[in-house]
């Protein structure tokens, strides 16, 4: 069909595929991941010693995608041997109440609003899992929120196989956070007998096949022009090959030039759509923390002052003692800091890449993932930061 022949506004054919919540038939790139993932799950459901999982990597490398892709395929056994899979968004369910009693409800447990501690919501999840020779897949997305809120729903998890006489519980983990173990309390830790799943970043051409086989059901033929993808993807791969982004950019320059009432989607909607994702991402800013605020600022002040290569973890810690003192405020450790730089990096606001730099050891190297130009107003109209707004980096060392 030519071009002439779309009328206004036909640039979709389908745009339920470009979205996070769409579930392929083919998940591109991801067959070793699937293949260990349903070989462990397999195990667990042919009634062997139950595994708890930790699946991680970055935004977009698909790993929610892939579990509940292999949980579909399992679905029917997992019905028929009586081995429930349970998936929870720890986004929205993260407070050990919420989840505890969405795990009791899943039961057939009434639970009420108030009332109920923690301890009975617990004793009663035990209750209502145990009534059988079963095993029961626990599914956390978004693990890291169990972490920094509430490490005790994590720990009573993980330890509840030791209070059950006939079922069987594994918890399956999926984290942005490479260093995820990192931020685990030592008693997790020591419950958190794991097998690991690390998810890499695609690469240019991996971006480029998952967006094509998108494309080809989203839009209407010759809706595209020819270097739209291309640019999607040249964006995307800068952002650590996030599909996540990619698909989002995609959707989005649709969407832009359906308003503009273009017959195509073109560069320049590319363009625009980025840009409009890049000030989304930075508006994040206004909500955060104080101090992420200020280490946020150390990174900004020193990408801009280098030259060349990026400064690494040690040299943000080292400004951002300068900035708090400069503040009046009181900073936190270098450990702490290290929490937070990886909270700011699965923000997808940075990029912390670990580098290992010989006999000075293993370091993180760190770049912000959004426009100096964009972050920066953002940043100093925070009144708390305003006298940021004039800091000279070389005349205040």
């Amino acid at each position: 069909m030519s071009e002439e022949h779309l009328s206004e506004g036909e640039i979709f054919a389908d745009t339920k595929v470009l979205r996070s919540a769409y579930l392929p038939e083919n998940l591109p790139h991801r067959k070793e991941q699937i293949a260990s993932l349903k070989d462990m799950l397999s195990t667990t459901l042919k009634r062997k010693t139950p595994s708890n999982i930790l699946i991680y990597g970055r935004v977009g490398t698909g790993k929610t995608a892939t579990v509940k892709y292999v949980c579909k395929q399992l679905e029917e056994t997992a019905r028929t041997c009586n081995h429930p899979l349970i998936y929870i968004n720890c986004e929205l369910f993260y407070t050990q109440h919420r989840i505890l009693s969405y795990l009791a409800r899943f039961f057939n447990k009434r639970v009420p609003v108030f009332g109920w501690s923690t301890d009975v919501f617990y004793s009663e999840l035990k209750e209502r899992i145990d009534t059988g020779d079963k095993y029961v897949v626990v599914i956390l997305d978004e693990m890291d929120k169990l972490v920094t809120k509430e490490d005790k729903t994590l720990y009573m998890l993980l330890k509840i196989n030791n209070e059950l006489n006939k079922a069987r519980v594994s918890v399956i983990g999926i984290s942005n956070n490479l260093s995820f173990s990192e931020l685990l309390d030592q008693k997790v830790k020591s419950s958190f007998d794991v097998k690991e799943i690390v998810f890499p970043a695609y690469s240019a051409e991996e971006l480029k096949d998952i967006l094509t086989e998108r494309a080809r059901i989203a839009f209407n033929y010759s809706a595209l022009d020819d270097g739209v993808i291309p640019l999607c993807v040249a964006l995307a791969a800068k952002r650590n090959g996030d599909a996540k982004r990619a698909l989002d950019l995609l959707l989005m320059s649709g969407e832009i030039a359906e308003r503009n009432k273009s017959k195509k989607v073109r560069e320049e909607h590319v363009r625009i759509a980025s840009e409009k994702m890049d000030i989304g991402m930075v508006e994040l800013v206004k909500t955060m923390p104080l101090q992420l605020k200020i280490l946020l600022s150390s990174v900004l002040m020193l990408c801009r002052e280098k030259s060349e290569g990026y400064p690494i973890s040690g040299d943000v810690y080292s400004m951002y003692r300068r900035l708090c003192d400069h503040l009046g405020e009181k900073p936190l450790t270098q450990r702490r800091s290290a929490d937070l730089i990886a909270e700011l990096d699965s923000l997808g606001l940075i990029n912390a890449v670990v580098v290992n730099r010989g006999r000075y050891g293993v370091t993180k190297e760190i770049s912000l993932n959004v426009p100096e130009k964009l972050l920066q107003p953002f940043l100093f109209a925070d009144y708390e930061l305003k006298a940021l707004s004039n800091f000279s980096v070389k005349e205040n060392k």
